[in-house]
């Protein structure tokens, strides 16, 4: 069996290709497709995104499935959360139609079919560790929201337990909330 290597781009070229501009994401320097939502994911990011526009929209920047530029492991990274937010004061002054160009406050991965809650906790851990201040990882059929924080243990919550964060005054959510919201 022959085995083709995968072809291994750089940064700049991924940028300047079309797949920049659709869902793929650059890992370990080659072009992943990016997992298509199913309805449950499509359904709590929509309730996520009003919940994180109701509370930053005046605050910062709430990107849906904007990539970002990260390192990972040494080596350009860009992923493409299903969520972010960004405070307003860490942004640059001009912005143009590009990948987030910082690591985000926060990034959201919502659990589709077919992904582990082990991997995306191994995505979470790469995104910590490539600056990423807050990352939630989200499964809806579990209905509970894991937070991902430096230098502490993962949370998780579910039911009526209120998820705050000093990172993000005067937010608030519960994991039963979010789902009521979004319909599961």
């Amino acid at each position: 069996m022959v085995q083709i290597s995968p072809k291994i781009i750089s940064l700049q070229d991924f940028l300047a290709s079309s797949e920049s501009h659709e869902s793929y994401e650059l890992i370990d320097g080659e072009v992943i497709p990016k997992m298509p939502p199913q309805r449950f994911h499509s359904k709590t990011q929509r309730a996520l995104l009003h919940y994180l526009e109701n509370w930053g929209e005046s605050r910062g920047e709430v990107g849906i499935e904007w990539s970002v530029t990260l390192q990972r492991q040494g080596r350009d990274w860009v992923p493409i959360p299903d969520l972010l937010f960004v405070h307003r004061d860490r942004l640059p002054q001009v912005l143009g139609d590009e990948p987030c160009p910082i690591p985000p406050d926060l990034a959201i991965e919502i659990i589709s079919p077919g992904q582990s809650f082990g991997r995306m906790a191994e995505k979470a851990t790469d995104y910590l560790a490539a600056g990423v201040l807050r990352v939630w990882v989200v499964d809806p059929q579990s209905q509970s929201i894991t937070v991902f924080a430096p230098n502490t243990l993962p949370v998780t919550y579910r039911g009526d337990r209120i998820l705050t964060d000093g990172l993000f005054p005067e937010f608030s959510l519960t994991a039963r909330s979010l789902f009521i919201s979004a319909g599961i």
